[in-house]
């Protein structure tokens, strides 16, 4: 999967245990590895490895992005086998960082590797197993059985303005896997929903 170009966004930094492997991501985005707070960014990008968890650096690299107001993401790598998984991670996050609002869930493959997403604000799927991905719409069984979690999340937007991203003060979590592009496209629409800052 090659980079894109994102004009609207000067700086994007990626922060994240090696584990989580921010490097390649910091090449699909056109953004940096980070090591230090770097006020000046336009975006901060958290990667979570669910079976790493999330050491103390990265942790702190969170907090002192507190007082800038930085837009801030985190992207959680799911990957086949693993034992824990997004929705683990999330939990984790909403302790160690903030409250976490998870727009979409990951939905899994019938030998159990993660192959698509859900909206949990309008139901609509995507299965990335195909070329291209495959948009879709959650049955009624499916959205059955994320009733709650789209409860949870459409309450947490509630309180949200459109812009809350852009102004620092609403964190998504998002489901990614490199082998199969899931959840990138996602990041992208955050990316590209920031203002410019030329």
């Amino acid at each position: 999967m090659s980079s894109t170009t994102h004009s609207a966004v000067k700086s994007i930094k990626i922060y994240g245990h090696v584990s989580a492997m921010p490097e390649k991501f910091a090449g699909l985005f056109n953004g940096s590895v980070a090591t230090e707070v770097e006020p000046e960014s336009d975006v901060a990008i958290f990667v979570v490895n669910p079976s790493a968890g999330i050491d103390e650096a990265t942790i702190s690299m969170w907090r002192a992005f507190e007082e800038f107001q930085t837009p801030r993401l985190v992207l959680v790598t799911v990957l086949d086998g693993m034992e824990l998984d997004f929705e683990d991670a999330v939990m984790v996050g909403n302790r160690v960082f903030d409250s976490l609002v998870t727009p979409y869930l990951v939905l899994h493959g019938d030998s159990g590797t993660p192959i698509g997403t859900i909206s949990l604000k309008d139901f609509s799927t995507k299965d990335y197993s195909t070329n291209p991905p495959t948009p879709g719409t959650a049955d009624s069984e499916l959205q059955e059985m994320v009733a709650d979690f789209r409860e949870e999340y459409l309450d947490h937007m509630v309180e949200m303005e459109d812009g809350a991203f852009a102004a620092g003060i609403l964190f998504p979590a998002l489901p990614v896997n490199l082998a199969n592009g899931l959840g990138l496209d996602l990041v992208e629409n955050y990316l590209a929903s920031l203002p410019s800052s030329s």
